[in-house]
């Protein structure tokens, strides 16, 4: 009886001990797969799909051969983020490097007369003694700084006919630099004179070998030019130059380009020299000369930093004042300007005085016209300056001493009456000031009247001609909250905002989007909103909505930083629980990770609605209390 009762416990023990063993190899099987599984979805979504994985118990197995060592770090660190670090074997092997290429073989020659330096690298196999023996000779037998440094690679095709053809050049040029590469030659030098120079162009041009490409820049001393001078002229002969100086090559081209743009053809002799008044001589001249084209005709003369424009005969004065002021206010410091206005001897009246302020659409101010003198210039381009923003006024009005002594106090009363309107000009003569334009607010019209007359004196001759524009009214113009929200709901459906894989980072390919949402969102109402984050259905239910809501508050913030007011915004993560599509294509589960922003509309009231039922019970009760009032006082009028 005792030995059965051993044997019972016995056998229960060892049963017990069997089912341990399959529960936990079952749990085994289950981590390996689900691992296996996770690890390899993983890898396929970011394109990794050489890599292969299997699970060993609890560790995670990577084979396969990767195409870089970047890409097998890839699959490691992607492995990494499904399951334990600890737990990733890395098996794969990474693709054998390919050969590497040859280097690019040069040599750069410096050379001062008789000491050369030698830098660059070379093939080991090239000669380099004959190298530096034709050096020597070239150099007299100096010592030569050789600075070569040598690879063990083949000699490239060419590279003996360059060493050559640049070993020839530095003979012919005693101060020089002669970059050489099997395909290239590229000489600097400069040479003892202007016919020095032509001749050895020529003679190397000549004997460059076939195939090899050769750059020139050999320059000799330039002249000094005193004065330096410039005629431009343009008149029924057609443009021309009487004489013509630049300081530089590229100077030279800018001033050929604006009289070949005025109307110039053929070759000009533009002389390069020494002795320029200023390093911005070319822009100067190239501005005059577009001046002369403009006024369709005159001419422009410089002697060292003075200018003189005369215009062709029969210019309109205004046209002639708008020129002439952009001219002045553009050209460099150091030159000065005296413009003359050739009188129509047909029309010996050039017309009133006058100053015209424009203002675009898109906030540029433009003054043309004339002003009294310097000081009155500057004193309008700040006054416009404070009242438009600096990098919106263009100054191009010209000085006039003969202008009126009240000139100033209506050219700036003109100013100030025209920055009342978005868009619009202010006309000022001695006589009258115009002001016409577009407005967003409905009292301008007499806003801008008030002003002119508080200004300029009761008697004062104005016109304001100004139409209201709704949509340019900042308050008539915001946009409804169910305007904002289609609209954003609009930028959403087709530039969605994305994050980077796995985290609250907005990818930056969505940065633009948010900058249009937040235009939006500047043009509207006060309003509620809600930003909402969703997820596919892949991971953990609780890890997804985590995900979502700090991918809404990312947006909020996003928002924030660009100024949107969005103390009535909320952020909300609603994870996998409202998808839009099927999370079983790719397709589907890229629809249902989004963000979607909404007006958070207020809650409708309860209506208490009154039933027939309660109608005709409130009726009967109202008729029963009225019968007994009724009864009630017909007893007490018997008992009385």
């Amino acid at each position: 009886m005792r030995v059965s009762s051993l044997l019972i416990l016995a056998g229960t023990f060892a049963s017990a001990a069997l089912l341990s063993l399959i529960a936990a190899r079952f749990a085994v099987t289950l981590v390996e797969e689900t691992s296996e599984y996770s690890v390899r979805q993983s890898l396929d979504a970011k394109s990794l799909t050489w890599a292969e994985v299997y699970a060993d118990g609890l560790q995670v197995v990577l084979t396969g051969t990767a195409p870089s060592e970047a890409s097998r770090f890839l699959a490691i660190s992607t492995a990494g983020t499904v399951v334990d670090a600890a737990r990733v074997i890395d098996e794969m092997d990474v693709e054998a490097l390919a050969a590497l290429a040859a280097p690019r073989f040069s040599i750069e020659i410096l050379r001062n007369e008789n000491d050369v330096s030698l830098i660059g690298l070379i093939p080991a196999s090239a000669d380099r003694e004959d190298l530096l023996s034709r050096l020597a000779r070239i150099s007299n037998d100096d010592e030569i700084a050789d600075l070569l440094e040598s690879a063990d690679y083949d000699i490239p095709d060419g590279w003996d006919n360059a060493v050559d053809f640049g070993l020839e050049a530095l003979e012919a040029l005693p101060r020089s630099k002669i970059s050489i590469d099997a395909r290239r030659v590229t000489i600097t030098a400069m040479a003892e004179s202007e016919a020095r120079k032509l001749k050895v162009e020529a003679r190397l041009k000549r004997d460059a070998p076939s195939g090899l490409r050769v750059g020139f820049d050999i320059s000799s001393p330039r002249p000094v030019i005193t004065p330096f001078t410039l005629r431009f002229l343009q008149d029924e002969t057609g443009p021309r130059f009487d004489t013509c100086s630049a300081h530089t090559e590229e100077g030279r081209s800018k001033i050929l380009g604006a009289a070949r743009k005025a109307g110039l053809e053929g070759e000009v002799d533009c002389r390069i020299g020494l002795g320029v008044p200023s390093p911005h001589w070319s822009d100067a001249a190239a501005q005059s000369i577009a001046a002369i084209a403009e006024l369709n005709g005159g001419s422009v003369t410089f002697s060292d930093a003075d200018i003189t424009l005369v215009s062709a005969p029969g210019v309109d004065q205004r046209a002639f004042d708008r020129v002439v002021g952009a001219l002045e206010n553009s050209l460099p410091d150091v030159f000065a300007l005296h413009a003359v206005l050739t009188p129509d001897p047909s029309d010996p009246g050039q017309g009133p005085a006058e100053f015209v302020a424009t203002l675009s659409p898109e906030g540029l101010v433009q003054l043309n016209g004339r002003l009294n003198d310097e000081i009155v210039a500057q004193t309008a381009e700040s006054f416009a300056t404070a009242r438009f923003g600096s990098a919106t006024v263009s100054n191009r009005a010209r000085t006039d001493e003969t202008l009126p002594s009240e000139w100033p106090l209506r050219v700036l009363s003109g100013l100030e009456a025209l920055s009342l309107l978005s868009n619009g000009s202010a006309r000022v003569t001695a006589e009258d000031i115009t002001i016409s334009g577009n407005t967003g607010s409905t009292s301008a019209r007499s806003d801008i009247s008030k002003l002119l007359s508080d200004k300029l004196g009761e008697g004062a001759r104005f016109s304001v001609d100004v139409t209201y524009l709704e949509k340019l009214d900042p308050i008539a113009s915001l946009l409804t909250p169910e305007e904002c929200e289609a609209k954003i709901a609009e930028i959403l459906k087709l530039r969605k905002i994305t994050f980077e894989p796995g985290s609250d980072t907005v990818d930056a390919a969505s940065l633009g989007t948010l900058d249009e949402i937040s235009e939006v969102l500047g043009n509207c109402t006060e309003l509620r909103m809600e930003i909402a984050g969703h997820t596919d259905s892949q991971g953990r239910e609780i890890m997804n909505e985590a995900l979502s809501k700090s991918r809404a508050l990312a947006v909020l913030n996003a928002l924030r930083d660009r100024r949107v007011p969005t103390s009535s915004f909320t952020a909300e993560g609603y994870g996998e629980t409202r998808p839009i599509a099927t999370n079983d294509t790719e397709e589907g589960r890229e629809a249902n990770r989004r963000i979607e922003i909404t007006l958070v509309r207020p809650e409708p009231l309860v209506e208490v609605q009154t039933t027939l039922e309660s109608e005709e019970q409130t009726g009967a009760s109202g008729t029963t209390d009225q019968a007994a009032d009724d009864d009630a006082a017909t007893s007490e009028g018997q008992d009385q």
